[in-house]
């Protein structure tokens, strides 16, 4: 368990560091067994996160009660655990770039380079409900076996993978793109897309990472 905390306060500092987070928005997940996964708590910051930061929560709904509050985001969380048994980490934040992206229509197209490839394979887009509603639970829960990045349409974007290495790096390969995308269009740059059979090439013979197989 301290292990996995250890882990979750890396990637919360790695987040703030590399602007991928900002004051006390998002939070971040961990599953700890089938039905169980550490959250953080309500209002920390993910920068400058504590081993009592983190609250541990059961599918059922019950916890520690000495723990703190746990993030009100946990209707979203509990879905992708439930709906993905192949899911250990969620990352929620609004980074500044993909945050924009997830304020428009704009499809971000993954044939650009290696990493977007891979992690960006497929994206979804999430409309909005108020964020710790049950109701954006569910429209995550409808979407979680489609993609493992969702937009949350005007609130910023959830990224889910089997460890928290490969949802930091999803994230962040994320908001490159979105930056590239904008800066591309601020400076009116062209960008060029690799064919979609060359992209379904490098996902199957490439061996850069094992081929996501989607339902």
């Amino acid at each position: 368990m301290n292990e996995i905390k250890r882990q979750l306060q890396e990637v919360g500092s790695y987040m703030m560091d590399h602007d991928l987070a900002w004051g006390n928005a998002g939070n971040i997940s961990a599953r700890t067994a089938e039905d169980h996964f550490l959250i953080t708590a309500s209002g920390t910051y993910m920068g400058e996160l504590s081993m009592d930061d983190f609250v541990e929560y059961c599918f059922d709904g019950t916890r520690n009660p000495q723990d703190r509050k746990p993030s009100k985001e946990i209707p979203m969380h509990q879905a992708i655990y439930e709906e993905r048994p192949d899911i250990h980490a969620i990352l929620h934040a609004s980074p500044f770039y993909s945050t924009l992206i997830a304020c428009s229509d704009v499809k971000i197209p993954s044939g650009w380079f290696v990493e977007s490839m891979y992690y960006l394979e497929r994206c979804e887009r999430v409309p909005y409900h108020h964020p710790g509603s049950a109701a954006l639970g569910e429209a995550v829960r409808g979407k979680a076996a489609k993609a493992n990045i969702l937009f949350l349409e005007n609130h910023g974007v959830l990224v889910f993978d089997t460890s928290i290495k490969e949802a930091r790096m999803a994230l962040q390969t994320l908001e490159f793109a979105c930056r590239m995308f904008i800066t591309a269009n601020g400076a009116s740059i062209p960008m060029k897309q690799l064919p979609e059979n060359t992209v379904q090439d490098f996902l199957e013979h490439s061996d850069y990472k094992p081929r996501r197989r989607w339902k």
